[in-house]
């Protein structure tokens, strides 16, 4: 297809298309003239994945760079694929993802020195233990859940990672779900855009979903009718 048709496909305009293969994020088409291309599918997929990345994830066109490039070497390995994506696994300066051997960081790069920061690092260690989840060491998901946990204690709040199991089972529920609707995509890249904008752009729904069910009960348990 001709620039023209694959701007109409990706939905990405001309000069911004013309910007991404400038910059290396897009490859060049076959040339057919002097100054013209043809491109195909696979940059149509290509495409849309950067603008998941840069448009639903906010990434700078530096870090889409970095993770399209870890994504090309990775692109048999779905599931590393999705991480990379999703930002479960950084992706270091050089393009690659980091090791797979479950090597843990260094001491000391934790969620940071003290003995609130340990019990709450063991905590989440726990949760995720009771759940029975795989994930790789040190997510940075799991360090949002260490830092909630030591502001609640901070606060006052007597909350552990028992009090997180009930939620940690409606999300593993709710990543299922997310899991299930990548079936349809048919390759990697497609599961990857796919995966970007039902994580991203779900996420606030959710929240306002959770919302409303608390309004909810809230009613049947205290409203007056």
């Amino acid at each position: 297809m001709r620039i023209s048709e694959l701007s109409r496909r990706s939905g990405v305009s001309i000069p911004t298309i013309k910007y991404y293969l400038r910059d290396g994020l897009l490859p060049a088409g076959r040339p057919t003239a002097a100054n013209q291309a043809e491109y195909d599918e696979d940059h149509v997929r290509r495409l849309r994945l950067i603008r998941s990345l840069i448009g639903v994830r906010g990434l700078s066109v530096s870090a889409t760079r970095d993770v399209l490039a870890a994504v090309d070497e990775q692109q048999g390995d779905v599931h590393l694929l999705l991480g990379l994506v999703l930002g479960a696994l950084p992706v270091e300066r050089s393009g690659r993802p980091p090791r797979r051997d479950g090597a843990a960081e260094p001491a000391g790069a934790g969620t940071g020195p003290g003995d609130a920061a340990e019990d709450v690092a063991e905590d989440v260690a726990a949760l995720t233990a009771e759940m029975g989840w795989k994930t790789s060491p040190n997510p940075p998901a799991a360090q949002v859940v260490a830092e909630t946990l030591e502001t609640m204690r901070a606060l006052g709040v007597d909350y552990d990672w028992r009090s997180l199991v009930p939620y940690a089972e409606l999300a593993d529920r709710a990543a299922r779900l997310d899991l299930d609707q990548l079936r349809d995509a048919g390759d990697p890249l497609q599961q990857a855009e796919r995966a970007v904008l039902l994580t991203v752009l779900l996420e606030p729904a959710l929240l306002a979903l959770r919302r409303l069910a608390q309004e909810h009960h809230s009613a049947l348990r205290f409203g007056n009718g």
